[in-house]
């Protein structure tokens, strides 16, 4: 019997087996499916406003389980024009194998037993709670992108999330109109024209670029609990929040990751495919708010001299 489960729309998702001797066709439409709906996930369920070192962890490790079914012939387009930017991949490959092992030795049965065990409105509240400690990250990349009216949309979430939201265990603002969305220091540094350089894989981190790389230490110190650190108690709080939002991220993407790893013919191809697709959405958004400010530098090359008038 195949696998199927629940879009968010209500309509139940039943990705088709691949034939690996041929349906080409038949093939690139379930690609498209398990696509759409990775990237329905991806985007939908962010989590990668980075709290702390265990928070990136999250994502990279979620970014490493995931995978997107290619045909054959689509998976060696692809892979033709990602190897131009990935100069190490049989090193890449190599941490991408630990990577996902690691995954389903640990990240996959905890949080498949955290789902199962733990009550809905249980896992909500810590959901929220870890959401809320990433609105001040959120709110200053939003501000170096220029989009004010995102950056204030976070102060407010954070605002009323903290007080009348209990500390962030409900999400009020949403309730009142105020979403959540996501701005990473990386996606900041996108903004401003810096380049994303090769494709590298990070042991336990994942994905990533030397552009992300850097956004990943600067986000790591927008954590309120990393300004609170040095005390105990802060320690404790952000081991713990940061264990919290490792789990939470697994959880959103346990069934919809293990129907990608069956129909994806070359995981770690698809797998840099889907990141890059994935970063390039984010930034693209990033840069399209209403009410932007335009931070990009100005072109500092000599324009040239406009042409004489003939006097025709």
């Amino acid at each position: 019997m195949m696998p199927h489960f629940a879009t968010q729309s209500g309509r139940i998702f039943q990705p088709r087996q691949l034939d690996p001797t041929g349906g080409a066709k038949n093939n690139a439409s379930a690609n498209r499916s398990v696509t759409a709906r990775c990237e329905e996930k991806l985007t939908v369920s962010y989590r990668k406003g980075r709290t702390n070192p265990v928070s990136a962890l999250a994502f990279g490790l979620l970014l490493c389980c995931c995978g997107c079914a290619t045909s054959s012939s689509d998976s060696a387009t692809a892979d033709d024009t990602d190897s131009d930017n990935d100069p190490a991949e049989g090193v890449n490959r190599a941490i991408f194998k630990a990577n996902l092992a690691a995954d389903r030795a640990v990240m996959k049965p905890v949080a498949q037993a955290y789902s199962d065990h733990v009550p809905e409105a249980v896992q909500t509240g810590i959901h929220n709670v870890v959401q809320n400690l990433k609105e001040p990250g959120v709110a200053v990349n939003d501000l170096l992108q220029g989009n004010v009216n995102h950056a204030w949309q976070a102060v407010e979430r954070l605002a009323v999330n903290t007080t009348v939201g209990a500390a962030g265990v409900v999400d009020v603002a949403a309730k009142w109109g105020l979403p959540p969305h996501k701005a990473d220091f990386g996606q900041t540094l996108a903004v401003w024209g810096v380049g994303e350089g090769p494709f590298v894989e990070l042991p336990l981190f994942g994905p990533s670029n030397p552009r992300d790389a850097v956004g990943t230490a600067v986000d790591l110190a927008l954590s309120p609990l990393t300004f609170a650190g040095g005390a105990p108690a802060a320690t404790y709080a952000g081991v713990a929040a940061g264990g919290a939002n490792v789990v939470d991220t697994r959880v959103q993407h346990l069934e919809d990751l293990d129907a990608l790893e069956r129909n994806s013919l070359d995981y770690y191809a698809t797998l840099r495919s889907v990141y890059r697709q994935h970063r390039e959405a984010e930034i693209s958004k990033a840069k399209e708010p209403e009410g932007r400010v335009d931070i990009s530098f100005p072109d500092a090359s000599p324009r040239a001299a406009p042409p004489a008038d003939s006097g025709k």
